[in-house]
């Protein structure tokens, strides 16, 4: 895949070129050490070790959360995937980096129109516009490896043409061979986390995201599934290469206009249905569609969720892990002794670590709370409050304590994304029911397999 010119750089705050990303990224690792010399000054000047070592944990927060909110690539998608220990860190220092990564997600700046067709005529071919009556220069949305145009097939259907950044792919998988180097920094940070197979698992989606004959293989496959469902629509994909899909065009309206504008009722309706999209997709598609924020889905007039970019998912062939839907009927049942065991079982306690039973159970609540009720009504106050119980940086801080497994990382992705999509929306519903349709193990009364 070829460099992006350098003209192009005028048109994009996102440093591209390797040597500004491996710069910036390499501050990491020189600025804790230089912090950890200043914490054994000032032991030395009479602090206690517990005051200097939180100190020196929240200026490595700062750096790092500064850094990652710089790059896109594989730093944000890095910075995602760690969204849940985010919640550990005071909001004064993880705000810029959210406000980053707000403005990301919105939109990046589109390619000049003359680059389009460059790509275009690479992929394609020079007879490119032979495929289509039209196509509209300037894109309709654009995100952190591709953007989107509209146009006209040959045959006289609507298309979305998903044209990838020149480089893109580069940048991305750059990032992390930068990142995996930084593996004492986040231990320091959050000493029950084992960054590394987070690192390998987030590198090998990433490298699937960038190859969109991939992502034609799973939106065709949701396409089919979901093909006049009563409840979902996935536009299907009419042609595709490694880095040009088109695809069915579709409107309706944005889920960002109901969580700004909508009714009650239209509220209610797109968070339910959100949420049994991700639930059944498991168990119909055996995929879960990873990368769930509002400028993915649309409410359609005949009140059906459509679903758009099929780039990041993750494959599960057999559904959703039952373990997760025992384990959520468990701490319903407040076994927190069990609980704590199937999370060692999976990875999420490290052998290390000690975790105190009731600083878990206040951090768990927030997300098996909605299906312990009957009805709950997901709000921004309701997920403040939650976040307010595990805002700090001392070493007893039960979010520092936990681990990522790697097959875990899309789906705490997904769920980490999906609860703050639905306390945006406001939604009130039965989200207990959707998780006994759809959820394996949550409601059987089988027990927890631990050996």
């Amino acid at each position: 895949m070829s460099e992006p010119v350098e003209r192009n750089a005028k048109h994009s705050d996102l440093p591209r070129r390797a040597v500004t990303r491996s710069a910036k990224l390499a501050t990491l690792p020189l600025s804790f050490a230089g912090r950890t010399a200043l914490g054994l000054g000032k032991r030395i000047g009479g602090k206690s070790a517990e005051i200097v070592a939180q100190e020196i944990q929240q200026r490595t927060a700062e750096q790092i959360f500064k850094v990652l909110g710089e790059l896109k690539g594989g730093a944000m998608k890095l910075g995602q995937a760690l969204s849940i220990f985010e919640a550990a860190l005071p909001a004064e220092i993880v705000a810029p980096y959210r406000a980053t990564l707000t403005k990301l997600q919105e939109a990046a700046p589109p390619l000049p129109t003359a680059t389009v067709h460059r790509v275009l005529t690479e992929q394609l071919g020079d007879d490119w516009r032979e495929n289509f009556l039209s196509f509209e220069d300037q894109p309709t949305a654009a995100a952190s490896i591709g953007q989107v145009h509209r146009a006209v097939w040959h045959d006289g259907r609507p298309v979305a043409v998903k044209i990838q950044y020149p480089g893109a792919g580069k940048a991305l998988l750059g990032d992390f061979k930068q990142l995996a180097r930084l593996g004492k920094v986040f231990g320091a940070l959050l000493p029950g986390l084992d960054i590394k197979p987070v690192l390998a698992e987030l590198q090998e989606r990433i490298a699937e995201e960038l190859d969109y004959l991939r992502e034609a293989e799973a939106q065709h496959a949701f396409a089919m599934e979901f093909k006049d469902d009563p409840d979902f629509h996935v536009p299907d994909v009419i042609a595709a290469n490694e880095q040009i899909l088109v695809t069915e065009w579709m409107d309706g309206t944005p889920l960002s206009r109901i969580i700004s504008h909508g009714t009650q009722e239209e509220r209610d309706r797109a968070g339910l249905l959100f949420v049994r999209f991700l639930f059944c997709s498991p168990a119909r598609v055996a995929m879960l569609h990873a990368d769930p924020h509002p400028g993915n889905f649309r409410m359609l007039p005949d009140g059906r969720l459509g679903i758009l970019d099929f780039g990041a998912v993750n494959r599960m062939p057999n559904g959703y892990p039952v373990v997760f839907g025992q384990l959520t009927r468990i701490f319903n049942q407040g076994d927190m002794e069990t609980v704590i065991a199937g999370l060692r079982a999976e990875g999420f306690i490290r052998p290390h670590i000690e975790i105190d039973p009731d600083a878990l159970r206040a951090f768990l609540a927030p997300y098996v709370e909605p299906m312990a009720v009957e009805e709950f009504t997901f709000s921004r106050e309701w997920l403040q409050a939650q976040a307010a119980t595990v805002t700090d940086l001392r070493p007893t801080n039960v979010v520092r304590q936990l681990n990522l497994p790697a097959s875990y990382v899309l789906i705490h992705r997904v769920h980490a994304a999906g609860v703050g999509v639905l306390c945006q929306l406001g939604t009130t519903a039965r989200f207990r029911d959707e998780a006994l349709r759809w959820v394996p193990g949550f409601a059987d009364d089988e027990a927890l397999p631990l050996a």
